[in-house]
């Protein structure tokens, strides 16, 4: 079997590793000048490792990209550290989320024991200000509640703007959920459903992990990984068009060349595979094209100094107290300068519509404008700390996901004979990530392998 593969993502890299290892041929087509996709990064001079170019982490939860990982032997190069997170209440950051440790002097032991991450959330929830006890009960009592309820189904019927004032109380949702709902889906925060949410508590953990060298260095051992097993990838080369051939496979065409290949996945946006394969049946390329999604702004700087001098790694930021972005991540607080060069490394983010401004202002402009809220961090900041800084933008990044979003979703096996799809934009109810890309598109490619042998 002759398959192409359309992205040169960890999905897309994972799925031709699948491929290859079942015998089969393999041909990976990818528009950038390296792989990665939204999880690729770059290495300034001085620097050890490689810096995402949109912030990125595993959970330890994440049983697919850690599998994945397993097989090819690389377990020891995964790091997993426990950073902290913080909110913004009253003019000041306060601690929301970090090691058990940290509340107990230091006492590295403690972040060993089982519970630990659902014993210091509890802490730490109990010792933010900006609740009182009934908020602090009501969250808890909701949080256990979500947490023990094994299913997803019936909170895609509701919204969560809706199910987390109902239960945990309206002042609890102002102030902790909907500045998490604002910053990922901008003025369709209250349409997403309740599974969305659901979804995050079950699977989310405290502590962050990463590869040693960056998410770069991971996905170029992929990469040389499926090489090595006689992959072609080729970079820089865009796919404009695929259609059927009359008596069956499909016509790829990239970089000039029109290519005949048994079966095709694409792990591309949905808008992008509408693009690409106008040829499909009318009803699915009208779902495709129903599926929404916004964009991300992403600002990154290397400063001279740490910027939050308390260690905080994610800062949880609110338009309505006047900040200009809405995720400020000090990278250096999660790994150590000195992978760095000693650069303290600053993400400014954002989740957008794609025809938003900041889409069309240059650096320069949003540095302007982002800028001055660094000194709300830390006091002591001026523009002189900035010794470089990076902007990346990307039209597709954040899947919206309305209520009933099962019925919306696409199927892997598209109605056109042997082209498969597998995006972000179906994981649902799952959050977008490099988990479950490798999930859903090794799950296609098994889908595409099952059908070749049953032929």
């Amino acid at each position: 079997m002759n398959v192409a593969v359309v992205g040169a993502g960890v999905g897309g890299l994972a799925a031709a590793y699948d491929l290859a290892r079942a015998g089969h041929r393999a041909v990976v087509f990818e528009a950038a000048d390296q792989v990665g996709g939204l999880a690729a990064g770059f290495k300034a001079p001085g620097w050890e490792w490689s810096v995402e170019q949109y912030y990125h982490h595993w959970f330890a939860s994440d049983r697919a990209i850690l599998g994945l990982i397993a097989e090819l032997g690389w377990s020891d190069r995964v790091l997993f550290p426990w950073p902290i997170t913080a909110a913004f209440h009253d003019g000041r950051f306060f601690a929301l989320d970090g090691p058990l440790s940290s509340l107990f002097g230091g006492a590295a032991w403690m972040d060993r024991i089982p519970g630990a991450g659902t014993i210091e959330r509890g802490l730490y929830t109990f010792r933010f200000p900006a609740l009182t006890w009934p908020d602090r009960v009501r969250y808890g009592l909701a949080g256990l509640y979500l947490t023990l309820t094994p299913s997803w189904e019936r909170f895609e019927q509701t919204t969560a703007h809706e199910w987390l004032q109902r239960w945990m109380g309206k002042h609890v949702y102002q102030v902790l959920w909907e500045p998490l709902l604002v910053s990922k889906f901008g003025a369709h925060y209250q349409q997403v459903n309740m599974a969305w949410f659901w979804a995050r508590v079950k699977a989310r953990t405290p502590r962050l992990g990463t590869f040693q060298g960056g998410f770069q260095a991971f996905l170029e051992l992929l990469a040389g990984q499926v090489r090595s097993m006689g992959v072609d990838l080729r970079l820089r080369t865009p796919v404009d068009r695929i259609d059927p051939v009359p008596g069956g496979g499909l016509h790829v065409r990239a970089g000039g060349e029109q290519l005949a290949f048994d079966k095709c996945l694409v792990t591309t946006s949905p808008g992008l595979l509408a693009r690409m394969a106008p040829s499909m049946p009318s009803d699915y390329l009208r779902q495709l094209l129903s599926l929404r999604s916004m964009g991300a702004v992403n600002l990154i700087l290397a400063l001279r100094h740490q910027l939050s001098e308390q260690g905080f790694y994610w800062h949880n930021l609110m338009k309505s107290a006047g900040f200009p972005f809405l995720a400020l991540v000090e990278h250096t607080n999660f790994l150590s300068p000195r992978y760095f060069g000693g650069d303290h490394i600053v993400y400014c983010g954002d989740y957008l519509e794609p025809e938003h401004e900041y889409f069309s202002l240059s650096k320069d402009e949003l540095m302007q404008r982002f800028l001055p809220s660094l000194a709300r961090v830390n006091p002591r900041f001026t523009p002189d700390w900035v010794c470089e800084s990076w902007l990346f933008r990307a039209a597709y990044a954040q899947p919206i996901p309305l209520l009933n979003h099962s019925r919306a979703l696409p199927a892997l096996r598209t109605p056109l004979p042997g082209l498969w799809f597998a995006s972000m934009s179906q994981v649902y109810p799952w959050d977008r990530g490099t988990n479950y890309a490798v999930e859903i598109a090794r799950r296609a490619a098994r889908s595409m392998l099952d059908e070749a042998a049953a032929h």
